[in-house]
């Protein structure tokens, strides 16, 4: 196949198969079937590198989707950014990496976001009178032809990988949406207009154009597509301040006039079908939401609560389209993920993951279920409320109104021929008894319970009414943990703290001086990681096995710190001492780390 130069109607150069390889390409900004994916594909099936029924199932992709670079990234052949950096050197243009290039506001607003959204390209600044552009696909010459015809200002193309880009325009997009709403509820107003329609706000249909309801939806997907956890509408003197708690860590995202308040605390109940006349009672509902653009699949716990400034509403969001993580991916040693594949393989016993809320108590035992999931024994867990979908497994409710509490639940269940049984949380001593039973009865009970670390978890129990030589016993181990947020890899920086540094970040002036001089990494903030230095999170475990000292111990009711000594006697490491190795190794930092477990 021959190359010849191609101009397009605007002056960009760039190259095209002969015979019309760009005839077919779409004008929604595919990458294109060229002469550089064929020859990546035929290299690849030369080298050996990819197995030929994978290089099979990139050619078939490539011939539905009509592009084959999509096709080796959907395949996991290649990723988006390295056909990115392909494409680049292809056309000759720079590479735009926009995680680490912010986008100008301004310069994003310079060319309307339909046209946008069909290219697949992003203004990312305005440089003199030159609008920079990154597109993520460099050979749709039609494409880039109405990017030019839809701006006054000279354009300079870049190209950037194709996931950043639709990243970054449905950013846009949603900014657009919320702004929209609040404009065109304000112009309302100013028309005499009611700001609050009855009827556009009981619009269940989810794709109302009435402003009220495209704010909502576009804080709600902006959330999902953001991973947030959670979603706190915060009524204040002047306004209603939207905050998401991304990684654990709350983080304002948007303020929506106080005159607008009450229509979008109506909306979102009605969206959770609670009470919409009754704002002086906290209530309690939930929404089914498919955000299809983030991939996820969501299940929204909505609970209202009346203040001295109107309600406050806080949203927490389950996915319930995502897999519980392994073991690996918690973030847990070789060593320790060893010892608790031994725990759970246990036929009887008591295994405690111990921490405080929103500590990731519910996703390690899931990941433990996973371990030893299989058709010949039977699972039952008992979830306030179900976060992860097990095939294979029963997974039971709460219901607190039906009269359905953990204690009726787990009595229930153990009637039912469990061979595992998973207990969401350790409540009260009902429950604790009847879960430290089920462990000397024949059964493997995992659950959470609610302590700073793992000897705490011994005497806790003790203190809810169970015996004491019953805990001994039952107890086969106990896992402390929190959940630290991971340094983000594209913008954090090495450097090496004075002991003074590391006294002033909370570290032990003993620890200080020994780590003197050792190299650690520090946050920095890039646009990937929204400017907080951080991005996902990891792991901190402290893993505690009975043994027959601490048994006896537990059954002759030794304090908390009696047990830790012979803990660490034992051999069993702080959370400070897993933290400080996870430290070291740049996955998280010293001030996190004093932040989780201080």
């Amino acid at each position: 196949m021959s190359d010849q130069d191609y101009e397009s109607p605007q002056g960009i150069r760039t190259s095209a198969p002969v015979g019309g390889g760009l005839r077919g390409a779409p004008l929604g900004g595919e990458y294109g079937v060229n002469e550089l994916a064929e020859l990546v594909v035929d290299l690849l099936a030369a080298t050996k590198l990819v197995p030929d029924d994978k290089l099979s199932l990139v050619r078939g992709r490539a011939q539905q989707t009509g592009s084959l670079a999509r096709a080796l990234v959907e395949e996991g052949v290649a990723s988006s950014d390295g056909i990115a950096r392909m494409l680049a050197s292809r056309h000759q243009l720079p590479l735009v990496d926009l995680g680490i290039t912010p986008v100008d506001p301004v310069a994003s607003k310079l060319i309307a976001l339909h046209v946008l959204e069909r290219v697949i390209a992003i203004p990312y600044a305005l440089q003199g009178d030159t609008l920079m552009i990154a597109v993520a696909d460099p050979a749709n010459l039609h494409g880039i032809d109405e990017l030019r015809l839809a701006t006054r200002h000279p354009i300079e193309l870049g190209v950037a990988s194709r996931d950043d880009v639709l990243a970054a325009v449905r950013r846009l997009v949603r900014a657009s949406e919320a702004f929209g709403g609040v404009r065109a509820i304000i112009e309302e107003e100013e028309a005499d207009f009611e700001v609050v329609d009855e009827t556009d706000l009981e619009a269940d249909d989810g794709v109302s154009d009435a402003p009220l309801v495209r704010l909502v939806n576009s804080i709600l997907f902006q959330a999902a597509e953001d991973g947030a956890s959670d979603v706190h509408f915060e009524p204040q003197e002047d306004s209603l301040v939207v905050r998401f708690r991304i990684d654990g860590v709350l983080q304002e995202m948007q303020r929506i006039p106080k005159r607008m308040m009450p229509g979008v605390t109506t909306r979102l109940k009605v969206l959770a079908k609670l009470d919409i006349a009754e704002r002086r009672k906290p209530q309690d509902g939930r929404i089914s939401l498919n955000a299809a653009a983030a991939g996820r699949l969501l299940d929204v716990r909505v609970a209202t609560l009346p203040t001295v400034e109107g309600e406050s509403i806080v949203m927490r969001l389950l996915d319930k389209s995502k897999k519980p993580p392994t073991l690996i991916e918690l973030g847990l040693s070789e060593e320790m993920r060893e010892r608790i594949a031994l725990l759970v393989a246990r036929p009887t016993g008591a295994l405690l993951v111990t921490g405080p809320t929103g500590s990731g108590k519910s996703t390690t035992l899931f990941a433990c279920l996973n371990v030893i999931n299989r058709p010949e024994i039977n699972i039952i867990t008992v979830e306030d409320p179900v976060e992860y979908r097990l095939p294979g497994v029963n997974q039971v409710q709460i219901n607190q109104r039906a009269g359905l509490t953990f204690a009726a639940a787990l009595r229930s269940i153990l009637r039912s021929d469990p061979d595992v049984v998973m207990v969401g949380e350790i409540r009260d001593g009902e429950t604790a008894k009847i879960s430290i039973e089920a462990a000397l009865t024949g059964h493997l009970v995992l659950s959470t319970l609610h302590t700073n670390d793992a000897p705490s978890a011994l005497t806790r129990l003790n203190e809810m009414g169970v015996e004491p030589f019953l805990t001994g016993a039952a107890v086969s181990g106990v896992l402390a943990q929190r959940l630290a947020r991971k340094l983000c890899s594209h913008c954090c920086e090495m450097f090496t703290p004075s002991a003074e540094e590391m006294i002033a970040a909370r570290v032990s002036p003993d620890v200080a001086a020994a780590s003197d001089g050792m190299a650690f990494y520090r946050k920095r903030g890039c646009p990937r990681c929204n400017q907080t230095g951080y991005r996902g999170r990891v792991g901190i475990f402290q893993l505690l096995e009975m043994t027959e000292e601490l048994a006896s111990l537990a059954a002759r009711h030794a304090s908390r710190e009696e047990i830790e000594r012979e803990a660490l006697a034992g051999g069993t490491r702080t959370l400070w001492d897993d933290g400080l190795a996870k430290v070291a190794a740049g996955l998280t930092s010293l001030e996190e780390l004093a932040r989780v477990t201080i």
